[in-house]
């Protein structure tokens, strides 16, 4: 030991065999007398450890210390409660790779909103222990990682989790030491200057008392938790360059240049942020941004089971959660789960049976009341029966919901003694505060004893602040957030006019809170802390209608949402029950909807618990308008199908924005028959050249593009290279300009495009619409049923109950069915339309279809090799295929129409088929069936035999 040499000084103990590490791995085998070393191996490292290898002993007591304090978790951050193991408790989390440090000003239950619907998604996710591995098709390692996530998500007792598996040996046995910071640890240096060394030897004085004073030769991982509470000064555009880690200089400048790679190159390093404080950092730091999304489905449930050991409280709660959407969102956050538990188990054991809350403001009420309880019976020496507030548990709620209530507004989220001191809260009973209410608000204690507060979640503080200003309206009449008096409804109305104010929606969950107290049933929850005086009916009625009408305005989808839980506050639900009778019904004409119900459309299909992983505008309305007023489902959707909905450049310029939102999954987007033209292209270009956009496959076949839109592409793809894989452009007329720029950019190793698809191409497919792609049928007359006649040059065929034609006998004849098929084979694009008359099946079927018989077997639509558009004067239309039949006349006209023309479009290598009805020339969309064709499909029509004037022809 200490041989002369790099990184040594006489005073300390510098590393560098490899006989050290080998000490640093096996310490603790041999402590814990573990016997897979041979016993030459075990008298070797005894040996070396009792000769002076303080390296190895540092680390067993740099593991020992950091086990100790990490291997309990006070859930809720009570450390007054019982301290539980952090693995007995610990859920994993959903992570995924992905996005960028750049800010984020969203409100973060906007963030939470979105995360829960991308957490449900099967995405590719992280586990904790692969943070730092190199992932497939990466050479350059993993030096520096950011992690982002809102408030509650789980940040910090994942890097505990991530340190105490090292400590235990269960992960990461590779690396020699983790020393994990928290920004609030480090804040109070902020005065003071240290090396780093000197820094690592001030939170970690293992190291300082085996001598250590070079880290290079080790493998460190260091953690830095809480970006978002760093109050030292980091501008990364000032920084002195440092690479000598035993130089004095501030702990801001120590950290910038540790980030940079000036300092201890080798070291990996972890950051974990809020997304709002992500900006702090240049994005070029990082070699991996990851999210952590908080618990998805199975992760929920699973954090209640171990929670709960009683299987069938575990199951009520899971299923309760389920039954209120708010809930369900919220709850992919750890910290609101130990809420949820923490109210639900108290109200399991005093009420078998009973009504669970359902909305926000009931479950942050009972949190408050169960705290109370709390501090009645555990503090106070209380019984459960006695009463929960009392003056002075009153006067700690008006204390807290005012400093709640005025650092929301000025938005602090940490506080220090002078916030404290500025709200009128005695410093030297802040104690008693985080001793009392110790799951709402938590005290922590930095090296030097400087106190730092918060609330354990911003939801919390919302709440109180809400309940801090509808206390004073109640008790005064005084409306905190203008200053001014008001009548109720005033007040409310004025409440709702800040939130839509607040660009970013950071008055959102108070809003929804505040509107909540204003029912009687949840004041009736805290009675003896409210004054009673609730609002009326009138009030209500009215604050509803008022919500309405502004939901009716032209609100981001963001603000139109919130609006939505807040009538769920107000317990109305009338605007998405009526929409959702119609989706029950079948009889949803969106080209009727309100501004209101298209609002109400997209707040149902955002909260619904089916999968959004792939949309289909053509369901609703294959339309511009149903896509502009749709974009906010468009933007979560991993595949968009928007073929053939009549789209133009208005509708580019909406999904540009969309593709380059940092908040878009969007992976898919099918574009194919929409007249977008060069114009289009090039809008949708720019959305596709911005770093945030990750979409992988884009189809434009059919879509008048030409050379100039090609261009457009080509340049898209060089300056994002790193997602598109696949483009369609078949059925386009891309020129050999345009066939030789795309065709550059497949052949580019830079790019990811691996698929191109340009043919057929030419300048007869510049033809707008679905007729470009018309092919002549011609029926086969050894399929035709012999009630059925043609005519018209085998244009037309009509139904003759009466009579039987002179068809030969033949084996592929319909014998008993009223049906034919067509001679072509469709393998390609194909579109047709007929007139028909009374009720009539228009088909498309295998060639394998039965012949003999009327059985389900035979009957186009009946069975699953054939798909139909059942057409009828009296109900209208209605899809069929494989027994399933469905109705669709609510979305035509047909029984008052005089049209009496249908189209049929078939794609076969999309797998798609589409009906339409054809009405002044304009095609009205009707249904299409989304598939894959096994083989060849062939046109067909069908009759029945008690509609004695049905009749098809060819047009």
């Amino acid at each position: 030991r200490n041989q002369p040499g790099p990184g040594y000084e006489p005073s300390c103990v510098s590393f560098r065999s490899d006989r050290s590490k080998d000490a640093i791995f096996n310490f603790k085998d041999i402590s814990s007398g573990n016997n897979h070393h041979s016993g030459m191996q075990r008298v070797y490292l005894l040996f070396y450890l009792h000769s002076g290898s303080s390296a190895a002993v540092c680390q067993y007591k740099v593991q020992s210390g950091l086990k100790k304090k990490f291997q309990c978790v006070f859930e809720g951050i009570s450390k007054a409660g019982n301290p539980t193991l952090l693995n007995e408790i610990y859920t994993e989390l959903y992570i995924t790779e992905g996005g960028t440090g750049e800010l984020n000003e969203e409100h973060e239950v906007r963030q939470i909103e979105a995360a829960s619907r991308k957490a449900d998604r099967a995405e590719t996710s992280i586990r904790q222990e692969e943070l730092f591995q190199l992932p497939a098709g990466r050479q350059e390692p993993i030096r520096t990682v950011m992690t982002k996530g809102v408030a509650g998500i789980g940040k910090t007792v994942l890097t505990q989790k991530f340190t105490l598996d090292w400590a235990e040996g269960k992960a990461n046995q590779n690396i020699h030491f983790i020393f994990p910071f928290t920004f609030r640890e480090l804040n109070v240096l902020r005065e003071e200057k240290f090396s780093l060394v000197e820094l690592v030897h001030h939170f970690f004085p293992e190291t300082k008392e085996a001598r250590i004073c070079s880290f290079e030769h080790f493998q460190i991982i260091f953690i830095f938790d809480g970006l978002d509470e760093c109050r030292l000064p980091l501008d990364f555009h000032k920084t002195q360059i440092l690479t000598d880690p035993r130089k004095s200089t501030s702990v801001g400048d120590l950290l910038k240049n540790l980030i940079r790679g000036n300092l201890l190159p080798s070291a990996r390093l972890w950051i974990t942020t809020r997304p709002a404080a992500a900006n702090q950092i240049p994005t070029e730091c990082f070699d991996m941004v990851t999210e952590i999304r908080g618990f998805n489905e199975p992760q929920k449930e699973e954090y209640f089971w171990k929670r709960f050991r009683d299987k069938k409280q575990a199951n009520r709660i899971i299923s309760h959660i389920k039954t209120s959407r708010s809930l369900h969102i919220m709850c992919h956050i750890p910290v609101f789960c130990w809420i949820t538990a923490a109210v639900l188990e108290d109200l399991l054991k005093s009420r078998e049976g009973g009504e669970l809350p359902k909305s926000l403001t009931e479950m942050y009420i009972h949190f408050l009341v169960v705290q109370a309880k709390v501090k009645k019976i555990k503090y106070d020496g209380g019984a459960e029966t006695d009463p929960h507030w009392s003056p002075e548990s009153r006067k700690i709620i008006e204390s807290l919901g005012k400093l709640a209530f005025e650092q929301l507004q000025k938005g602090n989220l940490i506080f220090y003694e002078s916030d404290l001191t500025e709200s009128g809260i005695d410093i030297s009973a802040a104690s008693v505060y985080s001793g009392v209410f110790t799951q709402i608000f938590i005290e922590e204690s930095g090296l030097y004893q400087d106190r730092v507060f918060c609330f354990i979640h911003l939801s919390v503080q919302e709440f109180l602040a809400a309940l801090h200003v509808h206390m004073t309206f109640t008790d005064s009449g005084v409306n905190l957030m203008e200053k001014q008096q008001k009548t109720s409804v005033q007040f409310y109305q004025s409440a709702v006019i800040k939130a839509l104010q607040s660009p970013n929606g950071h008055l959102d969950l108070f809003l929804r809170f505040l509107l909540g107290l204003s029912l009687q049933t949840n004041q009736s929850l805290l009675q003896g802390l409210l004054t009673q005086t609730g609002s009326s009916s009138q009030t209500n009625q009215e604050t509803v209608q008022y919500i309405k009408e502004k939901i009716s305005e032209n609100l981001s989808a963001e603000k139109s949402i919130n609006l939505f839980h807040c009538l769920n506050e107000l317990n109305d639900g009338s605007l998405v029950e009526e929409i959702q009778q119609f989706l029950r019904s079948g009889r949803l004409s969106t080209d009727k909807l309100s501004p209101a119900q298209w609002s109400a459309l997209v707040f149902i299909l955002l909260s619904s618990e089916e999968d959004l992983e792939e949309f289909d505008l053509k369901k609703y309305s294959a339309s511009e308008e149903a896509l502009l007023r749709l974009l906010p489902v468009i933007k979560v959707t991993n595949k968009a199908i928007l073929s053939g909905c009549d789209l133009s450049e208005r509708s580019c310029v909406a999904l540009s924005s969309v593709l380059s939102s940092q908040s878009s999954r969007l992976r898919d987007l099918d574009l194919s028959n929409n007249k977008l033209q060069d114009s289009g292209v090039k809008v949708l270009s720019a959305g596709l050249e911005n770093q945030h956009c990750e979409l992988e496959t884009l189809s434009l076949s059919g879509c008048l593009i030409t050379e100039e839109g090609c261009a457009s592409l080509a340049s898209a793809l060089k300056s994002n290279p790193s997602h598109l894989r696949e483009l369609d452009l078949s059925y386009n007329h891309p020129g050999e300009a345009g066939i030789k720029q795309l065709s550059a950019a497949l052949e580019d190793p830079h790019l990811s495009l691996d698929t191109l698809r340009v043919e057929p191409a030419g300048v007869q497919w510049l033809t707008p619409g679905l007729r470009k792609y018309s092919c002549r049928l011609t029926i086969d007359k050894n399929t035709v049923n012999r009630n059925l006649k043609l005519s018209d040059n085998n244009r037309k065929i009509n139904l003759e109950k009466e009579f039987l034609m002179d068809y030969p006998d033949h084996p592929d004849r319909f014998d008993m069915c009223h049906q034919l098929l067509c001679r072509d084979a469709l393998t390609g694009r194909c579109y047709w339309e007929v007139e028909w008359r009374d009720l009539v099946y228009l088909a498309v079927s295998y060639r394998g279809i039965c012949r003999k018989g009327n059985g389900h077997e035979c009957v186009f639509g009946w069975n699953s090799q054939s798909w139909t558009l059942i057409c009828s004067d009296v109900h209208g239309y209605s899809v069929c295929n494989n027994k399933r039949e469905t109705y669709i006349s609510s979305f035509s006209s047909s029984s008052s129409s005089s049209s009496h023309r249908a189209a049929v479009y078939v794609d076969y290598p999309a797998g798609t088929l589409s009906f339409f009805r054809v009405s002044n020339d304009s095609l009205i969309h009707l249904h299409t069936f989304n598939t894959t064709f096994t083989e060849p499909v062939y046109p067909g029509f069908g009759f029945r035999f008690w509609h004695s004037d049905s009749s098809v022809v060819l047009c």
